[in-house]
């Protein structure tokens, strides 16, 4: 049994304490195409609320709601946003990428899960109650509105951020409690956020077929097959990295990710994009051709309305919407009229073909040659004295990145941590307000790049002086379980919530672990997280199978809070299996790894390996020595540094 502490969190105005359970447990300026002002100033330091919750309930009277919800997600359901969707973050002043904030007209809540404990503890006010999901006894946020909230409660809702099917399960939930969702036509909190940035509208450029492999209308014929086979008459694409892939188009309107705001309708014999016209280049327009009707952006949901009509819909055959389509969505087309399930263009998107795969290959041997250049630099500069802050440490990892062919930008924030800061799981260090990095403690780098052939995500923990007996303990159970799942062969059908406990098994033989997932899917120059399948303990991951051709991150780790963070992440594709057997005729599936980079050898306590561990890692770098050592030809500090690092065991 784990044991539980309470966390104790003031609440506003009153000074009353509310107890949860706890447990033990981006900028090199002219190459960083995505920055945001909110979410890559990842300050530490909690951003006064009280005037903000003040006004927004205020409104919430006004509005006759008891209870007002700020999601994270946007109207498309990004991960990420453009820094005018970000509201949770202004309203609450935490900025991690998944929460929830539920405002009623005495007390705060945020919900958030077990990568962004610790973040949340630092951001959040006095006037906030960190909800920490995950943990015993605590509700999702869903879950809470018909659970602890009196009844007879309105509840405030911008229809827009919400998905249809979330809306209908806690609408159905409330019911016993008479409780109801109220939509409403205006965010509040945007009315309270005054100085509110505007909607970005950069220019849209189309990705040559010699990277993506596939054009538009071989991939509008693939989706059309799919709705005659679900017998639907259209489908509306909301979720923007499906926009993006289905036209082979790439922008910049959310920081790291090539994505641009738009919706698509795709019926049996038209396709529509919903884009302010003038993002999109002359290249773009030309490529697009006759394919597409180009309509404007604020147009789509008044188009949705008249779409029906139009389709001679039945009782068996709707509009079809994915599983994250807003609840406004659903309400334009009509009830009825629509059904719901896991969109199609996120299915074909998440199977990359044969050039999107060696995309991947290529990209990741050139940003292994910026990685081993980052690193050699890094340990000489540490040697020499030269003392370097996280944000130093990230801005030239970007330098190398930005001088390799076909980059494009980052894919996410750099997660550059050293000592304790690598144990806030996706912790970003704040120009002038970040730690020096040491070389008596553990620093963690997780970073990646966009380029037109792929997308890369790669961390390596790291130590410059002499490392505890317990952290290389923990760095190699950490290594153990990657390799468990970087050699994992397995039956087609099975899914990444099945194989994670691979990744946990060495972790578990010394009572550690990790609130994370072990893998996320990976877009190809797309969002560097993408569903539907992953690996972890997320029981919606048991609904998506790995298959041949997708991208998956593998990334175990341990954070011993308040003193170091360890993980080690490699992008593998998974890839059909050659095995003496096939029981059953089902066929067999493994990963091939692409990222290249050596792993810390001074951190291994080889006396834990097997035979098998260790024949992999000597294997892994001789892989790494023959790929990369090639790019570094010019480059006498890393080429040696690489040596050194991939020699064997």
């Amino acid at each position: 049994m784990w044991r539980i502490i309470p966390v104790r969190l003031r609440m506003p105005q009153t000074g009353r304490v509310s107890t949860w359970p706890s447990t033990f447990f981006p900028n090199f300026t002219q190459h960083r195409n995505f920055v945001s002002p909110i979410m890559a100033a990842s300050s530490q330091q909690p951003v006064n609320t009280t005037e903000r919750l003040s006004k927004l309930r205020e409104l919430m009277k006004k509005n006759d709601v008891g209870v007002f919800v700020v999601p994270s997600e946007d109207q498309h359901s990004s991960e990420y946003l453009a820094s005018c969707d970000e509201r949770r973050a202004f309203i609450s002043g935490f900025n991690g990428s998944a929460g929830c904030a539920v405002v009623t007209p005495e007390d705060a809540f945020l919900f958030t899960d077990g990568r962004y404990f610790l973040q949340a503890e630092k951001q959040l006010d006095n006037n906030w109650t960190l909800m920490k999901q995950g943990l015993p006894d605590v509700p999702t946020w869903q879950e809470f509105l018909h659970k602890k909230l009196d009844g007879q409660t309105k509840i405030g809702i911008d229809t827009t951020l919400i998905a249809a099917s979330d809306a209908k399960t806690i609408g159905d939930a409330l019911k016993p409690k008479d409780s109801t969702l109220v939509s409403l036509s205006e965010n509040l909190v945007d009315k309270v956020w005054t100085d509110r940035p505007a909607r970005p509208k950069n220019q849209v450029f189309h990705l040559d077929e010699k990277y993506s492999g596939q054009s538009p209308q071989d991939k509008i014929s693939r989706v059309r097959a799919e709705l005659e086979k679900k017998k639907a008459k259209a489908i509306v694409v909301s979720m923007l990295d499906e926009v993006a892939w289905l036209f082979n188009l790439r922008g910049s309107d959310i920081d790291y990710n090539p994505v641009f705001f738009s919706y698509a309708i795709v019926t049996t014999d038209k396709v529509l994009l919903f884009i302010e016209k003038e993002q999109l280049s002359n290249d773009a327009h030309k490529y697009l051709g006759d394919l597409v009707e180009i309509h404007p952006y604020s147009s789509f949901l008044e188009y949705l309305k008249t779409l029906p009509p139009t389709l001679s819909l039945s009782e068996d055959s709707k509009v079809l919407l994915g599983e994250r389509a807003s609840l406004a969505i659903a309400e334009a087309i009509g009830e009825k009229k629509y059904s719901i399930e896991r969109s199609p263009v996120n299915d074909l998107k998440s199977i990359k073909n044969e050039t999107e795969l060696e995309g991947f290959r290529q990209c990741h041997i050139r940003d292994g040659a910026a990685l081993a250049r980052y690193f050699a630099w890094l340990e000489e500069q540490l040697n020499n004295g030269v003392e370097l802050d996280e944000c130093q440490g990230a801005d030239q990892l970007e330098k190398y990145r930005s001088e390799l062919d076909l980059f494009k930008g980052l894919s996410f924030t750099t997660i550059s941590s050293t000592g304790p800061n690598g144990a806030v799981i996706h912790y970003s260090p704040q120009r002038g307000d970040c730690e020096i990095i040491k070389k008596d403690q553990i620093y963690l780098c997780d970073s990646g790049g966009q380029y037109l052939d792929g997308t890369t995500d790669v961390t390596r923990t790291w130590h410059f002086g002499t490392p505890k007996d317990e952290e290389k303990r923990s760095f190699t159970r950490v290594l153990q379980g990657h390799i468990s799942i970087d050699s994992a062969i397995f039956p087609v059908g099975t899914t990444g919530f099945v194989i994670d406990a691979f990744a946990r098994r060495a972790l578990w033989q010394d009572g550690l672990d990790y609130r994370h997932g072990t893998g996320h899917g990976v877009g190809h120059f797309l969002n560097v997280h993408e569903g539907p399948h992953g690996i972890g303990t997320r029981i919606a991951l048991n609904n998506s199978a790995l298959k041949a051709g997708m991208t998956v991150s593998n990334e175990p780790g341990y954070y011993a809070d308040g003193r170091y963070g360890i993980r080690l992440e490699n992008i593998v594709l998974v890839r059909e299996a050659k095995t003496p057997n096939n029981y059953g005729d089902k066929g067999y599936l493994g990963f091939e790894h692409v990222t290249l980079c050596p792993i810390h050898k001074k951190l291994i306590d080889a006396s834990l390996l097997n035979e098998e561990e260790k024949k992999w890692l000597d294997d892994y770098h001789a892989e790494t020595w023959d790929k990369i050592s090639p790019l570094l030809k010019n480059d006498t500090r890393a080429l040696d540094w690489l040596k050194r690092e991939t020699s064997p065991l």
